[in-house]
């Protein structure tokens, strides 16, 4: 069985496409998905799938980059975070590659997402593009005040950066988690670096609507494509499909508390 640890459900909800989505996941053995906020509407879509599929879609609610500029309501925030059914921040972090511009404001969201996560003890699920150096000191920020389980910090999703930032996230005690980048036919620096990630620190995730992995490159992206992703990290690993498929879920189970 598989958990794709990363879908935003928004465009699936509003596309009345949903249900053949669940439907298709379900007969890829993808049965639990993570649910990804980011921003109020996503937040609020995030509960009500997560109380309308208990034990099959489970939520994330936070601010991401985007948000900076606009000035979000952090008491709603926190309302959202301390729902039970929420069982982690996210997503949240710094993209420098479109808006180094705002740096500053989303620098000052970030941390606010990590000290919510910190109060509540749930993990954050970053994001990071082109911003390595700044999204490092603020985790470090985080961990320091983290008081729960050392292995339950977060994850960095959908990672696409070198051995180096892998590692260094790695050591302040987060899991990475790759996406179907990693089956593209460019990505062989993004391979080495998967192949290198422990075992027990690896999660699979489609970012669906986005990123559809090889061989399903310029459909829609959806969890039943998961299985393609955890196929290459199995080819990278010389391991077996099932192998990858029972870490990638206890990993995930561990990390969000399912």
């Amino acid at each position: 069985m598989f958990i794709d640890t990363h879908v935003h459900f928004e465009r699936f909800v509003k596309e009345g496409a949903l249900e053949a989505m669940l439907a298709r996941a379900r007969d890829a053995e993808v049965r639990e998905m993570v649910a990804i906020g980011g921003s109020a509407p996503a937040n609020e879509c995030v509960l009500k799938l997560a109380e309308e599929h208990p034990g099959r879609i489970f939520g994330c609610a936070g601010y991401d980059r985007d948000e900076a500029v606009h000035r979000p309501d952090l008491a709603a925030l926190r309302e959202w975070v301390a729902d039970p059914l929420v069982k982690a921040v996210g997503e949240t972090g710094l993209d420098y590659y479109y808006s180094a511009d705002t740096a500053a404001q989303q620098k000052r969201l970030f941390a606010e997402n990590l000290a919510l996560a910190a109060e509540f003890g749930k993990p954050v699920v970053v994001h990071s593009r082109d911003a390595d150096e700044d999204t490092l000191a603020l985790l470090g920020d985080y961990a320091a005040a983290w008081k729960g389980d050392p292995g339950r910090l977060g994850v960095l999703h959908c990672f696409t950066r070198d051995a180096r930032f892998a590692r260094q996230v790695l050591d302040l005690g987060l899991m990475v988690s790759f996406s179907g980048i990693v089956t593209f036919a460019n990505a062989e620096p993004l391979r080495e670096v998967a192949r290198h990630v422990p075992d027990d620190r690896l999660l699979i995730e489609t970012d669906s609507p986005y990123l559809a992995p090889v061989p399903m490159r310029g459909q829609r992206n959806e969890p039943a494509f998961v299985v393609h992703v955890a196929k290459q990290l199995a080819e990278l690993k010389g391991a077996s499909l099932e192998s990858i498929a029972e870490s990638t879920a206890s990993n995930a189970r561990r990390l969000f508390a399912l």
